[in-house]
């Protein structure tokens, strides 16, 4: 089981041509994604469809990007005969794609809300399939230390797709008509169909799945029978674990503080944009010169201590230069962090089931963060917004205890088949 290598310094991590794929498949992956959110329900709103029915298919639209582990374990399966296993499946996605996107343009969610709705599900449907076999693909060819400065770019080039299709495609609309919007969507899906066929194909282990059942119950028995398998899941599951929990009342916190929509829209999404893509770089050059362990503690400590700058804002009131640093440090951090943390996945995934476990490993990074997020707005109405922060910096403690005692390292993968 080999360790992660490191290469002699920072740009090292991003010199190999491969990065430049990165680019187009982030892209791609990006570009779908408001369809299921923000962009959706701005159309139907727009439309004037009534605000219980754009709440409701909002939620159900978007819940596919949730259900990945379902059915990943159908790309580690089968695979269309051409191209390669992982291309063939990300082609036959992206073409989708484009056409599904351009007849949802064409669609009018005025006349019929559940149709548009329908439609929607199966871009997601196909876009969360499109995730699926971009992260197995993303791990099968990247070198070890190559992996947190291929997700940084990922990253950057996923997070510009979201400023395309959430405010590009608005200001189309707005000025021209959602059809020619969605059509304009739809066409730079090509971006990931060019990538695709340019990309290499990547080996294939010879032990694969023969059946469905295989490929369903493999991934979890090799991975619950690895060594230190248990700190390895609970890493999984913590260390985003004091971000996720506030997540859903972060807005509502700077309301209450004294902050309008605007300037929450301005401040949060315009800094934290920025800073997210600029710590996803940095993170990924970081890892690759310190090791994916060291990297992972530093960059926890990091992403837990902008916290307090909210419970700061709790104590002193509205404050524009403490948000603006705040929320820069905070996503500068969360970067870092998403950078390390995609790296650590890639590393403990067995390519025999990338899919599968990957799907699964970002499914888990979640959960307790979402389930004991739901009783946030319990617990502040108990001991309080300022309390409450710094609640979320301490669960950051156990992952970073966790990271002390663990050793990453990479399953026995078996050898390559051309």
């Amino acid at each position: 089981m080999p360790s992660v290598a490191k290469p002699a310094s920072f740009w090292d991590a991003f010199r190999d041509p491969k990065l430049a794929l990165m680019l187009g498949l982030g892209f791609a992956s990006g570009l779908p994604n408001p369809l299921a959110g923000d962009t959706l329900s701005a159309w139907f709103d727009d439309v004037g469809v009534p605000l219980a029915s754009v709440a409701f298919f909002g939620g159900l639209v978007h819940l596919p990007y949730n259900l990945k582990f379902v059915w990943a374990s159908v790309f580690d399966r089968f695979w269309p005969p051409f191209l390669s296993r992982r291309r063939s499946w990300l082609l036959v996605c992206q073409v989708a794609l484009l056409v599904l996107i351009g007849a949802l343009g064409a669609l009018d969610p005025s006349k019929g809300p559940a149709l548009v709705a329908g439609l929607a599900l199966v871009v997601a449907f196909t876009a969360a399939s499109q995730d699926i076999v971009a992260d197995a693909y993303r791990t099968e060819l990247l070198s070890a230390e190559q992996r947190a400065s291929g997700v940084a770019i990922f990253v950057m080039a996923y997070r510009v797709a979201l400023i395309v299709t959430g405010s590009l495609a608005l200001i189309v609309a707005d000025h021209v008509s959602w059809t020619v919007a969605f059509g304009m969507l739809a066409a730079l899906m090509s971006v990931g169909v060019v990538t695709t066929l340019i990309a290499p194909p990547v080996a294939v282990p010879p032990r694969t799945p023969r059946t469905m059942r295989e490929a369903i119950v493999e991934p979890f028995r090799e991975l619950l029978g690895r060594e230190q398998v248990w700190l390895l899941l609970f890493i999984t599951m913590l260390y985003k674990f004091g971000d996720v929990f506030v997540t859903a009342i972060r807005t509502p916190f700077l309301r209450e503080v004294g902050f309008t929509l605007t300037e929450i829209g301005s401040i949060v999404k315009l800094i934290g944009l920025i800073a997210t893509i600029v710590g996803a770089l940095l993170g990924g050059g970081l890892v690759a010169k310190w090791g994916l362990k060291r990297a992972m503690i530093v960059f926890g400590v990091a992403q837990a201590v902008p916290n307090l700058s909210y419970a700061a804002l709790a104590v002193v009131g509205k404050s524009y230069s403490l948000l603006a640093v705040g929320i820069g440090v905070d996503n500068l951090a969360g970067g870092m962090g998403t950078a390390a943390l995609t790296a650590f996945f890639m590393t403990i995934c067995n390519r025999r089931f990338t899919a599968m476990q990957y799907a699964l490993l970002t499914s888990l990074m979640t959960v307790p963060g979402r389930l004991l997020g739901m009783g946030s707005g319990w617990l502040t109405e108990h001991i309080g917004w300022p309390a409450l922060w710094v609640a979320s910096v301490v669960a950051a403690i156990p992952a970073l205890v966790l990271l002390v005692y663990v050793r990453i390292v990479e399953p026995d993968h078996g050898e390559a088949a051309a």
